[in-house]
């Protein structure tokens, strides 16, 4: 996927559980800067606390299981988000990263298939042979989701939204939706793939090289 301008790369890492509601709003900020030339390209990596959230392709809401009054009264949020996709949860030991980039051609299909690939090559690190579905976006072990992807172009071919690795996740918080609408398969996470817990700073350093080696960037960590 080719960048626009600048080849740096601004990594954040968000300390703790970064509430949905204000990724979101970081998002939205750092597009309008990111438009405005104001910051270089930036990477933000964190955890959410249990949160479902809604895409643009699951507008009826037929995916959120016994419904969001239902999701909210188990302890999670539910947000409507403007991001592609469908349903899916994010929490504690799920990393979701949000790359805010300028793009020189808003093409939607490489951009996603660049994004699958950071993570194919992520956990190839961990020694998981993942690919891609024939019909579904994401990552996958064998017929298990392993990694969701919804993103948002917005005008100036600025990315927003992202990618989220199951890690550490409890996974029990997807038997109550229908993860990105699909029901014939079922989710994994590196933790089950593996047999054990998975120290997170390591995967989260994974990330952050593989990605720059997919998209051409340089680091520079930010606060």
């Amino acid at each position: 996927m080719e960048l626009e301008k600048t080849t740096s790369l601004d990594v954040r890492r968000l300390p703790g559980l970064t509430p949905y509601a204000e990724a979101w709003d970081l998002q939205r900020e750092l597009v309008r800067r990111r438009k405005k030339d104001e910051i270089p390209d930036t990477l933000l990596v964190l955890e959410h606390p249990p949160v479902y959230t809604v895409g643009r392709a699951a507008r009826d809401g037929s995916n959120l299981g016994l419904g969001e009054e239902y999701l909210r009264s188990r302890g999670a949020e539910v947000f409507w988000s403007d991001r592609g996709g469908d349903a899916t949860f994010h929490g504690p030991g799920q990393i979701v990263a949000y790359p805010i980039l300028r793009l020189k051609k808003p093409d939607t299909r490489k951009y996603l298939r660049d994004l699958e690939e950071v993570v194919i090559r992520v956990l190839a690190d961990y020694g998981i042979e993942a690919g891609r579905h024939p019909t579904y976006t994401g990552v996958w072990v064998k017929e298990q989701k392993i990694c969701a992807i919804g993103v948002k172009f917005s005008s100036g071919r600025i990315t927003s939204h992202g990618f989220a690795l199951n890690v550490n996740t409890d996974l029990s918080w997807f038997e109550m939706i229908t993860p990105c609408g699909i029901r014939e398969y079922g989710v994994t996470s590196l933790q089950r793939e593996l047999g054990r817990e998975i120290p997170l700073a390591g995967v989260e350093a994974r990330i952050v090289e593989r990605f720059r080696g997919i998209f051409g960037k340089t680091q520079e960590e930010g606060p």
